[in-house]
């Protein structure tokens, strides 16, 4: 493989600006096809984008020859079939987070991934994006001391902007999405602390479904010992009244604290008395950066980005928390 042909599996919103683009702006890739069940709107998304080739079945864009690599961005249900007919076919796979509905589904996954001998990565794309790098720096070179604790919160109305709420929301329905809000958002944030602190050593957690709106979780808490020694705190809530939203992960060491957002662009660092404030322009396809990763790991050229078997501790924290 010298050069990656990409195939897109669900060329939905989070394909629009935040993935999909960057698939012919990264070096040694291309965007020769995509699929989505719906023909009219997969020939739309290709004519817009120019892409070659549009499909409204998948198992034709999977054995399509220019096709050599899958990205899978339907929602997590579909995920593992997905994958497991793209690695028949011999290609490897980029699938969106959540990997899938379940960590024994995410294990089949993995086990197809070495029974094919094919590679596969997820999408948990803050791990390359300039500004989440710069914490993770910042924590190893010790701006802040030995780290001691870190306190997650999301607190979120009962349709989160952070999402699109439509009428037949799938990120509420655990048969499609795993879980509720949480399953679709606290990937971001534990997968951070995963790339930051290192394994996870126990877990423990709670959930509830408090306001009835629905069938899944709305709210979550969970405590998190990692191999290192930092003990990580977290609560999720998804029936805050307007005006009340936190998006907040604070990193405190023996000589000072981070704090940032995970899904906006700021942060800060106080060390010694003095705080300094940060606002960052994030990359405008926020996935480009964990794309060129990726594509590099498919050319054999580099690391995988985000292997499976890390994504699949995190799905086992978030099952204790969630579930």
């Amino acid at each position: 493989m010298e050069t990656v042909r990409w195939g897109i599996i669900g060329c939905g919103d989070v394909t629009e600006v935040k993935s999909g683009p960057a698939f012919n702006k990264v070096p040694n890739s291309s965007l020769v096809a995509v699929m989505r069940r719906n023909g009219d709107k997969a020939r739309d998304y290709a004519q817009r984008h120019g892409v070659p080739k549009w499909y409204d079945n998948a198992d034709q864009l999977i054995n399509d020859p220019d096709v050599n690599a899958i990205y899978i961005a339907t929602p997590p249900s579909s995920h593992e079939a997905y994958t497991l007919a793209a690695f028949a076919a011999g290609k490897p796979v980029y699938v969106e987070k959540p990997m899938t509905v379940s960590k024994a589904s995410a294990d089949r996954m993995r086990a197809a991934a070495q029974q094919h001998g094919q590679k596969l990565c997820v999408a948990h794309y803050r791990r390359e994006m300039p500004m989440f790098r710069h914490i993770r720096q910042l924590v190893q070179d010790g701006t802040i001391g030995t780290i001691r604790c870190v306190t997650l919160r999301l607190l979120q109305p009962a349709k989160p902007a952070l999402v699109a709420n439509t009428d037949e929301n799938w990120r509420i329905n655990p048969a499609v999405s795993g879980g509720g809000y949480f399953f679709d958002l606290a990937p971001h944030q534990l997968d951070l602390m995963r790339y930051y602190f290192g394994p996870v050593q126990e877990a423990y957690g709670l959930c509830a479904n408090q306001a009835g709106l629905y069938d899944a979780e709305d709210i979550v808490t969970g405590v998190m010992r990692m191999q290192s020694g930092v003990i990580i705190n977290g609560i999720w809530c998804f029936t805050m009244p307007e005006g009340i939203v936190e998006d907040v992960c604070e990193i405190i060491g023996s000589a000072g604290r981070i704090r940032f957002t995970v899904f906006s662009n700021q942060y800060s660092v106080w060390v010694n008395g003095g705080e300094q404030s940060v606002t960052v322009q994030h990359p405008t396809h926020v996935q480009q950066p964990m794309i060129e990763a990726v594509v590099q790991y498919f050319l054999g050229n580099g690391p995988n980005p985000c292997p499976a078997e890390e994504a699949i501790e995190m799905f086992g924290v978030m099952e204790t928390f969630g579930k």
